[in-house]
């Protein structure tokens, strides 16, 4: 079984697959840090930090959340340089 499914390097050797993604977000805020607590607490967050600080929340279909010591505008402009390509080759 083969799969076309494009990897998104989150930091520190950590990826997520890039369809799978529905939003990133900033970490400061009181709803992302319950948000956050939530996920803790139902078995759904996966820390992808490596002790570092966390600078983004990735949020993906199936309702995990991811932490990331990168920050969101990184991360997003590698995910533009992902699905890029593909999104140019559907329109083709």
């Amino acid at each position: 079984m083969s799969c076309s499914c494009k990897l998104l390097n989150v930091g520190f050797g950590n990826y997520v697959v890039a369809e799978r993604i529905i939003s990133m977000l900033n970490p400061e805020s009181a709803p992302m840090k319950r948000l956050r607590e939530e996920a803790k607490s139902n078995g759904r967050l996966v820390d992808a930090t490596q002790g570092r600080k966390t600078r983004s929340i990735i949020v993906t279909d199936s309702n995990h959340i991811v932490l990331s010591a990168i920050q969101a505008e990184t991360i997003a402009q590698r995910l533009a340089s992902e699905l890029l390509p593909k999104i140019e080759e559907k329109i083709d």
